[in-house]
């Protein structure tokens, strides 16, 4: 699988994807017309880039995801805390957590988390 980082041109054309899929082609490009204010070309090109990054797919005129937007982003995460924090997810939670007060909700949620994987 190709490059799975996307810029954020091609996070908003991502969303769209996802948020209407399965959409006919013709259809993303009058979407993309309205709301990225792409021309036709534009919108095929960034199609097409990511499909061939094995992200999404156009096949019959049909576009589909191939990797959900949750499966995505936690590849995006899983990267991320490979890269900044050699792969420790302890460190990172210490790094979040020394800029940013967890709520209770937020702890009690990573508790159950933390305790429902241990039961896998």
């Amino acid at each position: 699988m190709e490059e799975m980082r996307l810029g954020v041109v091609e996070t908003r054309f991502a969303d769209l994807i996802w948020e209407n899929e399965p959409i006919a082609s013709g259809e993303l490009v009058k979407l993309c017309q309205k709301e990225l204010e792409w021309k036709k070309s534009t919108t095929y090109t960034v199609l097409r880039k990511l499909c061939d990054r094995g992200i999404f797919k156009n096949e019959g005129g049909e576009v589909t995801s191939l990797i959900s937007k949750e499966r995505f982003n936690a590849i995006q995460s899983e990267k991320f805390v490979e890269e900044s924090f050699d792969g420790s997810l302890p460190n990172f939670i210490a790094a979040f957590t020394s800029m940013k007060k967890l709520s209770q909700e937020d702890i009690d949620a990573i508790k159950t988390m933390i305790d429902n994987y241990g039961e896998k």
